[in-house]
């Protein structure tokens, strides 16, 4: 076995396992009453009091490296003191010190010219297994000089008035000693997130290299590759597993200075409710021994999964190895991009199910990210609330909203690359007459732009947003392309989209002074 000191990282008395395989693992959780088997032999476990993100509880902290570059934001990237981060160090390696850890080597980034090694110190053998299935793997044992370390130990409570926290729990970034600290929260996505914003710092800023949340595929004949940017729930992942393309990853990728897309990571992390195989497929034949099920309730008699019953959660998840998915770019990179979608869960009910944007509405709508946040996904969210998440991925993003927003389009510059708006939220009547969009006209609309055919049907303008939108779309109803057709209340549905507009028109004041001076075309509503 490959060893190393642990007591160099100030953890004394403690065992720990290396390396340990997902089967190896799934024993261990079991053993300590800490998960349980479903029917079908795959792990179940519940992440405790927190079932989703708390993007308030991450800080970075502010040194020589990060004070002039991070966008200190009072509610995502919140500072933190040098001096604390050290003695809360010091009190997560006491609390360590003595217990059985799990200690795991893995890297990020499928370009090996940006791969980032990272060693992850758990004090939960769940956190370490997904780790194993989210980060990128090793094909042999070997040991590695991490260029960062995590540590998560969901038992650890900060004290806040001490430590500097704002509640019990807190995920902390470090860029200067390139250490993650995680307490006081077993969700893992937290996990997943932190090493996201790292990226999302050091690659842009060092390595030219624009960072995305957005998923990504490949046509299996045509070589071409379309991304899917959105935040949790608005569809990344269930539209972008299409069985006629091959995946490159579902969530985070970095599209680099030759045009190279490549992805961060080596696993899913799906959010499954109400999942059957007959609507999403690929991912329900992804759930299989060595995934790992978040938050599910099982059926006491036979154990077997009901992903309707969202009495715990409607954030329930599970985390796999990619290659647990059959359509799989294997490098898990590409190039030649040619469609690039904007995913949202419009709330208000009057975005289009397709709108056609042109570069300079390309420009505003990313910069301005809006979605609504999806009931679960974080914390106090019980039902879709309409946001404003800069770049799709505002929670991540540590630099300032202009700097991604001129790098994406910096991206279009000379390229024929085509750019979407989907909706795949609501229409006809919005929350409180409304229904979602059906996810078979959703998969029909992008399979109708990827083969080419909404590039050849007429298109009309939608009043005051001002995007084109097709008349026509093979397979889908013409009456839900223009949403003032399935409204059956029209002085209704024209304020609901003034009330919109008016909302994207106030949110972009803070950024209109920054983006005057770094970017030259935006084009927003125009209320008449």
């Amino acid at each position: 076995m490959i060893s190393f000191s642990i007591e160099n990282y100030g953890i004394l008395n403690s065992s720990y396992n290396w390396q340990l395989t997902p089967d190896e693992l799934q024993k261990i959780i079991i053993r300590k009453k800490m998960g349980v088997e479903t029917k079908s032999g795959v792990l179940a476990i519940n992440t405790g009091s927190f079932t989703g993100r708390s993007p308030e509880d991450r800080f970075i902290v502010k040194d020589k490296i990060t004070e002039q570059k991070v966008w200190w934001d009072e509610k995502f990237n919140q500072s933190f003191d040098s001096e604390k981060f050290d003695c809360l160090y010091q009190k997560i390696t006491r609390y360590l010190s003595g217990k059985t850890l799990y200690i795991r080597d893995g890297y990020l980034c499928s370009d090996k010219r940006y791969q980032l090694n990272v060693r992850s110190i758990s004090e939960y053998p769940w956190s370490d297994l997904f780790i194993h299935n989210l980060f990128l793997r090793f094909q042999k044992l070997k040991r590695i000089l991490p260029d960062w370390l995590l540590f998560c130990a969901p038992g650890f409570q900060a004290n806040p008035i001490k430590d500097g926290t704002r509640n019990k729990n807190f995920s902390i970034l470090n860029f200067s000693k390139k250490i993650i600290l995680i307490g006081g929260s077993g969700y893992t996505g937290e996990i997943k997130k932190s090493i996201f914003s790292v990226l999302n710092f050091i690659l842009p800023m060092y390595k030219n290299v624009f960072p995305m949340h957005c998923a990504a595929n490949i046509g299996k004949q045509k070589k071409d590759t379309a991304l899917f940017f959105g935040l949790s729930g608005t569809g990344k992942t269930t539209i972008s597993n299409d069985i006629n393309r091959n995946l490159i990853g579902d969530d985070e990728h970095g599209w680099t200075y030759d045009n190279i897309i490549f992805n961060f990571e080596g696993g899913c992390y799906a959010k499954i409710l109400g999942i059957s195989r007959k609507n999403e497929p690929m991912i329900y034949h992804a759930i299989k021994k060595g995934a790992m099920l978040e938050n599910v309730f099982l059926k006491t008699k036979t154990r077997e999964v009901d992903f309707l019953n969202d009495s715990i959660t409607q954030n329930i998840r599970i985390s796999y190895p990619i290659y647990f998915i059959e359509n799989i770019e294997k490098k898990l990179l590409s190039s030649n991009i040619k469609n690039i979608f904007f995913l949202t869960y419009d709330a208000f009910g009057v975005l289009p199910p397709i709108a056609k944007l042109n570069r300079a509405q390309s420009s505003y709508y990313f910069l301005l990210g809006y979605t609504s946040k999806v009931a679960g996904t974080e914390l106090n969210i019980q039902e879709p609330k309409s946001t404003f998440s800069f770049c799709f991925g505002a929670p991540f993003m540590p630099l300032h909203p202009v700097q991604y927003t001129k790098m994406f389009m910096k991206k279009l510059e000379n390229t024929k690359i085509n750019v979407w708006m989907i909706n795949t939220g609501l229409i006809s009547g919005g929350e409180s007459y409304g229904s979602r969009i059906k996810l078979n006209d959703t998969r029909k609309i992008v399979q109708n732009v990827l083969n080419g055919f909404l590039l050849e049907v007429p298109y009309e303008k939608y009043p005051i947003f001002n995007f084109q939108i097709p008349k026509y779309c093979p397979g889908v109803s013409s009456t839900i392309l223009n949403p003032k057709n399935s409204w059956k209340n029209e002085k209704m549905y024209q304020n609901q989209v003034r009330t919109l507009a008016k909302k994207f028109i106030q949110h972009f004041d803070r950024y209109r002074k920054d983006i005057d001076k770094n970017i030259l075309s935006y084009e927003e509503p125009v209320l008449e």
